[in-house]
């Protein structure tokens, strides 16, 4: 772990908060082989309703990618809530690699994707 005026790093903080009943997460640092568990952990145990807020993220690989692909069908299939927001292309380059960036439900804002997703 990177180190920081004496003090660890972590990789990988994730934080949860309610809006109008959807589950907010904030991720903020990488997302990688190395924190994919953890991330999948955390995703596990959030509600079906999700908005997963990726400004925090330094870095995506298509491992975290495919775990958010994943959520977002299993929406779609449940009918249950998902949303992206924070995505950044210099931090979340797989996104548009992959083509994912025009299909992913991503919005600018909390605002826009509670009201879109409501």
């Amino acid at each position: 772990m990177p180190e920081n005026g004496g003090e660890p790093v972590a990789a990988l903080s994730l934080t949860s908060s309610t809006v109008d009943g959807i589950t907010v997460v904030r991720v903020d640092g990488v997302l990688d082989a190395t924190t994919r568990a953890q991330f999948a952990d955390y995703l596990a145990m959030a509600g079906d309703d999700l908005i997963l807020d990726l400004a925090g993220v330094t870095f995506m690989d298509s491992r975290a990618l495919g775990l958010i692909v994943h959520h977002w069908q299993t929406s779609l299939t449940a009918g249950t809530k998902f949303a992206l927001i924070g995505v950044e292309y210099t931090k979340s380059k797989v996104m548009w690699i992959t083509g994912l960036a025009q299909r992913l439900p991503i919005y600018d804002t909390l605002a826009d994707a509670v009201a879109a997703i409501k």
